[in-house]
């Protein structure tokens, strides 16, 4: 599943293409996405977009009276394409632009979603979420303060959106081991000390994967068609047997919270 930095990359991506531009048309082909596409979407046509901005692993297009609100699922992937491009299989929807381009979706396995949010309102999709990981408002102390007395693992813990939005799966084993903290340590019972050491091994980890571009591992693109390429520096994850970088004790994985979790079993305690 595209993780925080894949979803952040397609919005690098794909802003300079589409903000001050005016849909000009709407094309659905296919309405069954992980919720229905809905009807309202048409009334995009004739507007002009004024901004692409990211609230977790969701892209929200603002064209004034609503946002577009996309996600991208397991599978999705977004291109800009001339709009006379043929379609190939699980060409979802288009977004067509006065530039001749489009934003299209790609889904195969449409578990993904194009959402319409009026002007005034908040999806429930987008309440009750966390602080986004790269600001001021994510720290060490929110991570203690909210983890008092919390049994949970602290890899469950800190992939909870409550907690703090767009931590996946691999991010949180790479942060994990960069802190030098067990995926299975109970949450309750980490320091003040080291939740600010994986505080800000969260914002690196994260910082890093989008200026690498994103990961790609079977879906995941760019939306030039390129990979990302934070795969190359990942340091435990689908890792199991390879020796750990740092003391070459081999690394071990176990399913937490039915992910799948890689650690150090020297190095992470």
């Amino acid at each position: 599943m595209p993780e925080l930095p894949e979803v952040e990359v397609s919005r690098l991506g794909i802003t300079p293409w589409l903000v001050n531009e005016t849909i000009t048309r709407v094309i659905v082909r296919d309405s069954r996405l992980r919720w229905p596409v809905p009807l309202e979407l048409s009334q995009a046509e004739g507007l002009p977009i004024k901004a692409v901005v990211r609230r977790a692993k969701y892209l929200l297009i603002d064209i004034g009276i609503a946002n577009i609100v996309l996600h991208l699922g397991m599978s999705g992937k977004l291109r800009i394409v001339d709009a006379a491009t043929p379609t190939v299989k699980h060409d979802h929807i288009d977004i067509v632009l006065g530039s001749g381009k489009c934003l299209r979706y790609n889904d195969p396995r449409r578990f993904g979603a194009c959402l319409w949010q009026p002007l005034g309102t908040t999806l429930k999709q987008l309440t009750n979420l966390g602080p986004e990981p790269l600001t001021d408002e994510f720290d060490g102390e929110r991570l203690h303060m909210l983890s008092r007395g919390r049994k949970t693992p602290v890899k469950s813990f800190i992939m909870d959106n409550d907690t703090v939005v767009g931590v996946g799966n691999i991010y949180a084993n790479e942060a994990l081991f960069m802190a030098g903290i067990h995926p299975k340590r109970s949450a309750g019972n980490i320091s003040r000390e080291r939740y600010k050491h994986l505080a800000l091994d969260i914002k690196a980890v994260l910082t890093k994967a989008i200026e690498q571009g994103g990961t790609t591992l079977k879906d995941f693109a760019q939306t030039d068609g390129n990979p990302g390429y934070f795969k190359q520096h990942l340091r435990v994850y689908g890792r199991t047997g390879l020796p750990c970088e740092r003391c070459e004790t081999p690394i071990k994985s176990m399913v937490i919270g039915q992910r799948n979790t890689f650690f150090c079993s020297v190095c992470q305690r």
